[in-house]
């Protein structure tokens, strides 16, 4: 059964929540970066932090990580707080950063023997070259490595310490498709590995494809918290259909329809937009009117959808090139 969607405003506290976060508030100067975060995640899942740019995401994770120092509000890992107890988060967190960058001439093989030197009780750092299919890659110098290879070093470098929990920030940023998709298939075996993952992105197919739950940020507050599926059934039924009439007729016909709730031309194109069996109900009345629906498209809401929907007040459906469609061909009467 899917995790039931949680307030916004205070989290709920699960025995085997790994990550809690209350009220966190952080400033730089002037300017609040974070205003009121709560969330939880739970022992084992993907937990996916998703925003827009400046929304507050990587200084959220830099506070779990207790790399940067929160201003208000409290933040427990493990049941440790992260600067009063920061040697033993050290060897219970692994972190990849945005943008993080190693020395140019260091090998893949030095990269990993010297972090592993770091905790008391490192990960096998050659297993994680074998899982993560670095093998090829251990003599190569930092900045030879293409992206996808460094992002393969920066999840290595952040399991090496064998940590319980690895927060990753905007993994695949700049990779192309291919390594986007290989990556995800990294970050699963590392919850294969046991490992709780909180994953910071700005990819909705990345989000849907990985996350077990999200958390949106927008402004520096947490608007929701749920499943990628939750979070698009907050939309409801809404549905719109886009095609050309085979030949005019009495549009207004359509807008008098019970499940219509807009109709609009767009040059030669229609769109109805509506809920229930819009479908049927548009394909009913333009058979009894002789007209073909051409080139038919059934348009579903998706994450793309939802998330515009929390954090800028937009109509779902309403994009001119929404992700999710289906192609449906009429029948001619």
């Amino acid at each position: 059964m899917p995790p039931t969607p949680q307030s916004v405003h205070t989290p709920s506290r699960p025995p085997s929540a790994v990550v809690e976060i209350d009220h966190l508030a952080k400033s730089y100067g002037a300017t609040r970066a974070v205003v009121d975060v709560s969330l939880a995640v739970d022992d084992g899942e993907i937990f996916g932090i998703l925003g827009p740019n400046g929304s507050g995401k990587t200084t959220t994770v830099e506070c779990v990580s207790g790399l940067r120092r929160r201003d208000g509000g409290t933040v427990r890992v493990l049941g440790l707080d992260p600067l009063r107890d920061r040697a033993a988060i050290r060897s219970q967190v692994g972190v990849q950063l945005q943008e993080a960058e190693l020395p140019a001439k260091l090998t893949v093989r030095e990269a990993l023997a010297l972090y592993a030197s770091f905790y008391p009780s490192p990960a096998d750092w050659r297993e994680l070259v074998d899982v993560l299919g670095l093998g090829p890659s251990l003599r190569t110098r930092f900045g030879s490595l293409s992206g996808g290879q460094q992002q393969r070093l920066s999840i290595a470098l952040a399991l090496v310490g064998n940590p319980r929990v690895a927060i990753l920030d905007e993994l695949t940023t700049g990779l192309d498709p291919a390594a986007r998709r290989e990556t995800w298939d990294l970050v699963e075996r590392v919850r294969e590995r046991g490992v709780t993952v909180l994953l910071v992105t700005h990819f909705m197919q990345e989000a849907e494809r990985l996350c077990d739950r999200l958390a949106v940020i927008d402004a520096g507050r947490v608007v929701a918290v749920d499943t990628p599926a939750g979070l698009v059934d907050r939309l409801g039924t809404r549905q719109e259909l886009r095609f050309r009439p085979s030949q005019p007729f009495d549009e207004s016909l359509l807008a008098r329809l019970d499940p219509v709730a807009d109709v609009v031309r767009r040059g030669a194109e229609l769109r109805v937009a509506g809920t229930g069996d819009v479908l049927g109900a548009v394909v009913s009345a333009l058979a009894r009117a002789g007209v073909v629906a051409e080139g038919l498209r059934v348009l579903q809401p998706d994450l793309d959808d939802a998330f515009l929907a929390l954090v800028g007040g937009h109509d779902p459906l309403a994009t001119p090139d929404p992700v999710t469609t289906t192609t449906t061909t009429q029948e001619r009467p």
